[in-house]
């Protein structure tokens, strides 16, 4: 066929068509202009689907493989995400039939502009029918697998890729992520974990945090998820801890898991709530994990100290919230429900006894910052999960 020796410059304008806004979102116009009910719903909507079906149809023409064997998981997504939408099949084919006519009329124009023989045009125009019909099939086959299954067994499809991805390191294959409602080829995903353990707490935090791309489930006894889009603070509620990773792969996703979850595990402790990013807590998940070391500065730099001794730990714990607030005297004062020269008075008495004092950081081996951190961590240590300040009276 013509079309296979002059096929590059055709793969080139699909490819290119794929990345432009303005292509797309010619498209999405499109289907909803022909479709009343798709138009009910948001073009960012269709807009993800729309430019998945675009990449994979250039996919496709690159390769000239069967139809058979090309990744229509966009298209079953497509079909999954209409039919929990409520939208009528009629109505979804009319708004895919009327995009993908469009995008047929668009190739054909810029085949014609780069030069193209209008033989290797008339091939192109049914060798995008071919993909055409494929798609329309796989958005029926989508729908009807969402009709068929229950809420029940989606959260179950869901919470088993979730697991097997997540403690498994199992990669999930395009067809398990449009079941579990995952969008392929979408870009990196945020691992999230929360400190919810039961239920009720879970499915609060699942309708919090749930949108477009997102897929949570109980993973090893916690609300656990994998989002495009990390969330903002005010969508988390006050009560609960959420801790966020970085954006990775799906092959980098389960080292990020077990570090969120550590990173839980250290926040629940200490009774921390909202939401941090996973390096927020770098410091402390590398600090928690060594305790031994942990060990052996405190009793260096707080060896005189007693822990049985109520104002011992009392100068301790000023000490640490003197480093909290930046070794400001007055924000310590006040995160103690105390005055600044009682601060200082504590600070000097835990001098006298020790020999040692966060005060002056200057003298040393070591730098500022290094030797904050080493009596963050002496103090922290000793004062084990002690550590909250004293309510106001």
């Amino acid at each position: 066929m013509t079309v296979v020796h002059e096929r590059e410059p055709v793969t080139e304008i699909l490819r290119t068509m794929a990345v432009d806004g303005d292509v797309c979102g010619e498209l999405v116009r499109a289907a909803r202009a022909h479709s009343p009910e798709v138009a009910r719903l948001t073009e960012a909507e269709s807009l993800s689907h729309v430019t998945a079906m675009i990449r994979a149809a250039g996919e496709w023409f690159a390769t000239f493989d069967g139809i058979e064997q090309q990744d229509f998981t966009a298209a079953l997504l497509l079909g999954a995400d209409r039919a929990g939408q409520g939208v009528a099949m009629t109505a979804v084919l009319r708004g895919v039939q009327a995009a993908l006519n469009r995008a047929v009329e668009i190739t054909v124009d810029r085949c014609r502009a780069a030069g193209v023989a209008d033989g290797t045009v008339l091939d192109v125009v049914l060798r995008l029918n071919e993909y055409g019909d494929a798609v329309e099939r796989h958005v029926i086959n989508g729908y009807r697998a969402a009709e068929r299954a229950t809420p029940h067994e989606t959260a179950e499809v869901r919470t088993n890729v979730l697991r097997r991805l997540l403690v498994g390191g199992v990669v999930p294959s395009p067809l398990e992520m449009a079941g579990a409602g995952m969008r392929p080829g979408g870009g990196p995903f945020h691992c999230l974990v929360t400190g919810a353990d039961d239920p009720t707490s879970a499915r609060l935090l699942t309708d919090r945090l749930s949108g477009p791309g997102t897929v949570f489930g109980l993973v090893e006894g916690r609300l656990a998820g994998l989002c495009h889009r990390k969330p903002e603070g005010r969508e988390t509620p006050t009560s609960a801890l959420v801790v966020v990773s970085p954006p990775a792969p799906l092959e980098e996703i389960r080292p990020l898991y077990r570090l969120c979850v550590r990173a839980v595990e250290i926040g629940v402790r200490r009774g921390r709530h909202g939401l941090y990013e996973l390096t927020d807590l770098a410091a402390e998940i590398a600090l928690a994990d060594q305790p031994l070391m942990g060990e052996h500065l405190s009793t260096r730099l707080l060896g005189a100290l007693d822990r049985a001794d109520g104002f011992h730990r009392q100068l301790a714990l000023t000490a640490l919230t003197f480093l909290d607030n930046g070794r400001r005297l007055d924000q310590t004062a006040t995160a103690l429900f105390t005055h600044p020269n009682t601060v200082r008075y504590r600070l000097g008495r835990l001098q006298q006894i020790t020999g040692h004092t966060p005060t002056d950081l200057t003298s040393g081996p070591l730098s500022e910052p290094l030797s904050t951190l080493n009596w963050w961590w002496a103090l922290t240590t000793w004062l084990g999960e002690d550590r909250d300040p004293p309510s106001p009276s």
